[in-house]
């Protein structure tokens, strides 16, 4: 799934592309993507005529800011968006279709059919599902170390599942996550309320510096992902211990393993991240 520096290059690409642009219709052919309004024929119609003014980005869901909704997208496992002109082949796997009054298309597509989007007045959208419950930007004023600190008290699960836990900081996934604990020299299965100030302290300078490097590097690219433009992220040539099951360390040459914690396959150094 991708994460904050995957949405966040998605985001940016894309404003470049459709920002401007006014949606003439909406073809809806898989209809389970729609979940607000529930009628796929109400969201195509609310959307007839209004002009992309922005986009945004929350966590991991991006905001299409129109002249009086908002359209709340995930890409969960395998979404993706790109620009096209209207007389180009249309792949199988698009399911939904965003036409502009230029004769440009945005085409929604995805092989899994596990996105999902939201339309709502401007406003409604941070005070209800799905983005009601999320917690602090990783970037913003709110997510401080006092603040992860406090929070992470609160919690007997491990450090990776409280990471991983969306109402802690938005935008973390397996891959991040394993990265930051790596720099801070945490063992993942650490209990979350058992880290010392310090630690905690350490913690979020990685989780940010992490987060801003992979955002500099286009994100990751792990299995499929791609920006809106067809382009990589180039940030897994970073990576320290993701994916690099049995590999040496960068740092102390012995080999990275992977175990399972909260359901998630984690890659950690045994010597760099004592338990």
């Amino acid at each position: 799934m991708p994460e904050l520096p995957e949405v966040e290059t998605v985001r940016r690409t894309l404003a470049g592309l459709v920002r401007g642009k006014t949606i003439d219709a909406v073809d809806v052919r898989w209809t389970k993507i729609i979940k607000r309004p529930e009628e796929p024929e109400e969201f195509a119609r609310l959307l007839a005529g209004q002009t992309i003014q922005s986009i945004g980005r929350r966590g991991k869901f991006l905001l299409f800011h129109l002249d009086d909704c908002v359209m709340v997208s995930h890409l969960r496992m395998e979404g993706k968006y790109g620009l096209h002109q209207n007389d180009e082949p249309l792949d199988k796997h698009v399911h939904v279709i965003f036409r502009f009054t230029d004769g440009s298309e945005l085409r929604y597509r995805d092989v899994r059919k596990f996105g999902t989007m939201h339309l709502f007045k401007p406003g409604e959208e941070l005070t209800e599902l799905p983005l009601r419950q999320l917690g602090p930007e990783p970037f913003s004023e709110e997510f401080t170390a006092g603040y992860l600190r406090e929070r992470l008290k609160k919690t007997n699960r491990s450090v990776k599942t409280a990471l991983l836990d969306q109402r802690t900081v938005v935008g973390l996934g397996n891959i991040y996550v394993d990265e930051a604990l790596f720099r801070a020299g945490i063992h993942p299965e650490t209990t979350a309320n058992k880290l010392t100030k310090k630690q905690t302290v350490l913690l979020h300078e990685e989780i940010v510096q992490t987060l801003k490097e992979a955002v500099e590097a286009g994100g990751s690219t792990v299995r499929s992902y791609i920006n809106s433009q067809g382009e990589i992220g180039m940030f897994q040539l970073k990576l320290f211990v993701y994916g690099r099951k049995d590999e040496p360390c960068k740092k102390c040459r012995s080999p990275i393993e992977k175990t399972v914690v909260g359901g998630r396959g984690t890659h950690f150094c045994i010597k760099c991240q004592k338990k």
